[in-house]
């Protein structure tokens, strides 16, 4: 006969200690018992509840998927007693049942502080779908609100109150920084100004001492006696293991709470086990969900006739906390003398880095991240491994300027037993075992080892294995655009050259197949627009928001116009016409690092009133919407300066205006400095020119953006026609060659020969497509359109511009401008 499990808790882990077991053994009968009324859902996107998913979207199975599995399960009737004598289970509902193995995945609920007014009406915790449901009501009424708690939970908290239109949203923290479990003061600080941009107000060193209201909250008095006014107040302190249970039937417990366990996650009962954050390990709660998944597993081995332990887990972490990067890995707080550290800080993007490494300078040992992660999965793997460091170990977070390494390359060193898919405890062996074995997609893969079906963080490292692996064996590595189209860009952009393909109909009835998606549509739009010039908006089915109303949708739902200012050089006439559009449709205007004025705030409805304007007034657009070029920045040159060699403003200009339009893989941007003292910052650009004494410098494949690279020298002490038409070739050739939204410098970096390679093809015309690459941008220049001046001379393209398609007039009054700068200003 089956051997009865009962899992006490339908949770995360619950979840997944049934998905296990029923995977690996068919002897035992499963009954699971939830406390809430719905089936496990997915809590670590809880926050995403309020962005418009439902409870059935953040649900883990289907409705059948426990009956399928000969499941049985009992939700909303929580478990009230275990008789250990007898070995039965009470619940609410009066069901009894008895078993042979007890495991408790009952988790954690919310710390609640015992502050005086905790009872009172509009104080919530943060921790289940009803709670959401409550805040949802509640905030509905309410003009400000307060989170308690500034750490992973609080801030996912305060998200979900901007989310929900709060207009007013504060953090208040009793630690001294942000996250004090995660990052170190430096970081917390970074992490503290981008919250702060984004009208987010935090408090610290501040202890509340009671609630004030009278049945309702209407403020927080703090210990120093300072009184911050709310409407509401969300509670998210930290948790408390859900260990009731088990102290009622005389299991083992901790003195600050959870059920102590062994490495075999036995309680001092060897038929009971306890899972997840309900269990006390070797003295330690663990409050992620990837341990919860690993105890899960060592549950089922025992289950199963197999020996296996928990040994604790790494805690290191990735998260996307309102918009913004943090990650922390290894030894995240150890200090000098017992290490050297290097710490990069980019306060104008909001970026902090800190690593730290052996004395001796060989192995790393941890450091956090804050504004950009993208190293974080490699850092985790050079810790974990103990892989020996570079010799400049700075290239692991500034990146390896000037070299041409490929990607991957580092994915693939790793040892095979390199855990790459902590969730599901994936090795880089599984995955390299299972691409052998045939598995040659992302979705066979997963589907034979289950990498990447948890939160998804390790989904660059298994694509770069099964290229990598795909490589090794000597295998075509197929780089399909999406299951619609068995091509690459590449492939697809000569197909459509040569078949002289002009709508995306006609390209999916020749080379796809069903109806496209959000993937293929962009892209087939940016090939017809390299390739014919012809107008993007004309096929708005195919475009995303920002190219389909020809600018920038905007938080709130606004938009922003930006009209082209080539190399930064404006009339007075025009900046009173700019000044006299913004008054008129209330527009916030900024001067950029591109040297343009960009307007904020538009209604969709208005856009094409602005716009003609602006064309009137003899501007253009300025592309900002699309993957194409934006700007050629410039310094002011030999006209003004003393330093300058050479007229960069002109050249600037002559430039932006021969390559204004050009559609890309990515956006485009450049710049132009008249000396070596680089005031435009032509080195960090897509493409850069230098003034030398003999001529002007060419650079290529520069980015100033998160993950910053120096363009490299392509060209020296050319003439200006030379240098136009070294341009020609190379972005001809980036836009014939590139993957999508790739930009120059990733681009580059994948080129198999890098530089050198790329050098020969554009200066020394190695394939012998110069001349034809050449003429192929002529082609485009000369059939450059401003696409606001089509949409405004086109009536029928200028219907689309409406909020309501049955009330074209009305404006959505949901949707408006507000200065947060004024709140935030309000608020010093």
């Amino acid at each position: 006969m089956k051997s009865v499990v009962v899992v006490v808790g339908n949770g995360m882990v619950s979840h997944k200690f049934c998905e296990k077991l029923v995977a690996k053994s068919s002897n035992h009968q499963i009954v699971v018992f939830g406390e809430e009324p719905r089936r496990a859902y997915d809590r670590v996107h809880l926050s995403e509840y309020f962005a418009g998913k439902t409870a059935e979207d953040l649900s883990m199975s289907q409705a059948s998927w426990y009956a399928d599995h000969g499941i049985e399960l009992y939700l909303g009737d929580p478990v009230q007693e275990i008789n250990r004598q007898q070995k039965t289970v009470h619940s609410l509902s009066g069901v009894t049942v008895r078993y042979d193995y007890l495991v408790l995945a009952t988790g954690s609920g919310a710390f609640v502080p015992n502050i005086p007014g905790v009872e009172k009406q509009g104080v919530f915790v943060y921790r289940t779908i009803d709670d959401l449901d409550r805040i949802k009501a509640y905030a509905a009424n309410a003009k400000s609100g307060v989170v308690m708690g500034g750490g992973l939970l609080g801030l996912e908290a305060a998200k979900a109150l901007i989310d929900l239109g709060i207009g007013q949203t504060h953090v208040v923290e009793f630690a001294p920084r942000l996250m004090p479990r995660q990052v170190d003061a430096g970081g917390s600080a970074m992490l503290q100004a981008k919250l702060n941009q984004l009208g987010l107000q935090i408090h610290l060193n501040k202890s509340t001492s009671c609630i004030e209201g009278a049945e309702h909250i209407t403020g927080l008095r703090f210990s120093d006696d300072s009184l911050l006014e709310t409407d509401m107040l969300v509670i998210s302190a930290g948790i408390r293991p859900r260990d009731e249970l088990a102290r009622l039937s005389g299991l083992d417990v901790g003195v600050r709470g959870g059920v102590i366990v062994n490495a075999r996650m036995q309680t001092n009962d060897p038929a009971v086990f306890a899972i997840g954050e309900c269990a006390l390990s070797d003295g330690m709660i663990y409050g992620l969900v990837a341990p919860g998944y690993d105890m899960a597993e060592v549950v089922v081995a025992q289950l199963a006739g197999n020996d296996r332990e928990f040994n604790g887990f790494d805690m290191s972490t990735k998260l996307k906390l309102i918009g913004v990067d943090v990650a922390s890995f290894g030894d995240a707080f150890i200090s000098e003398p017992d290490c050297r550290t290097i710490v990069f800080e980019d306060t104008h993007k909001g970026i902090y880095k800190r690593i730290n490494f052996s004395n001796d300078g060989r192995h790393l040992l941890g450091g956090i991240l804050i504004g950009d992660a993208d190293a974080y999965n490699m850092l985790l793997q050079t810790v974990n491994n103990k892989l020996a460091l570079p010799p400049d170990p700075e290239d692991m977070i500034l990146g390896a300027r000037g070299s041409a390494a490929t990607e991957g390359a580092g994915v693939m060193s790793l040892p095979d037993d390199a855990l790459i898919c902590s969730c599901e405890a994936v090795s880089k062996g599984n995955i390299c075992g299972a691409v052998n074995d045939g598995a040659l997609t992302i979705d066979e893969v997963k589907k034979c080892t289950g990498a990447g079906t948890g939160c998804g963080g390790c989904m660059p490292m298994v694509k770069d294995l099964i290229a990598g692996t795909m490589k090794a064996n000597g295998q075509y590595i197929k780089n399909v655009i999406c299951e619609h189209f068995a091509y690459s860009r590449q492939e697809l952009y000569d197909l459509v050259k040569i078949n002289k393909l002009k709508n995306y109909d006609l390209i999916l009835d020749h080379y796809g197949k069903g109806d496209g998606c959000e993937v293929c549509k962009p892209l087939v739009a940016s090939i017809l627009s390299s390739l014919w010039n012809d107008l993007v908006v004309k096929q708005d089915t195919i475009q995303d928001s920002n190219d389909r109303y020809l600018a920038n949708i905007q938080k709130g739902g606004t938009y922003s116009v930006v009209p082209r200012i080539p190399g930064g050089e404006i009339t007075p006439e025009k900046l009173i016409v700019i000044g006299l559009v913004a008054q008129k449709y209330g527009l916030y205007t900024k001067i950029t690092g591109g040297q343009r004025i960009d307007m904020f705030g538009a209604h969709v409805s208005d856009l094409p009133n602005i716009w003609e304007a602006l064309i009137d007034a003899g501007f253009e657009s300025g592309h900002a919407y699309g993957k194409s070029l934006r700007t050629v920045k410039s310094c002011v040159g030999s006209t003004w300066c003393r330093f300058g060699l050479h007229d960069s403003v002109s050249f600037a200009i002559e430039i932006e205006e021969r390559y204004k339009g050009l559609r890309s893989p990515h956006k485009l941007k450049g710049g132009v400095s008249g000396c070596i003292r680089e005031c435009a910052e032509a080195q960090g650009k897509d493409f850069g020119i230098i003034a030398t004494e003999k001529g002007w410098n060419l650079y290529v494949c520069g980015n100033g953006g998160s993950k910053p690279q120096h363009a490299q020298l392509i060209a020296a002490d050319i003439d200006s026609k030379t240098c136009i038409q070294y341009l020609d070739r190379f972005l001809m050739f980036y836009i014939k060659t590139a993957d999508p939204l790739t930009r120059t410098a990733t681009w580059l970096n994948k080129l198999e020969g890098g530089i050198s390679y790329l050098k020969n093809v554009v200066v020394n015309d190695s394939l012998g497509i110069a001349a034809q690459l050449e003429e192929e941008m002529q082609l485009l220049v000369d059939s450059f359109h401003c696409e606001w001046k089509e949409v405004v001379n086109n009536p029928q393209l200028r219907k689309r511009f409406t909020h309501f398609v049955n009330a074209p007039e009305e404006k959505d009054p949901n949707v408006k401008f507000e200065s947060m700068r004024e709140q935030v200003k309000a608020s010093w």
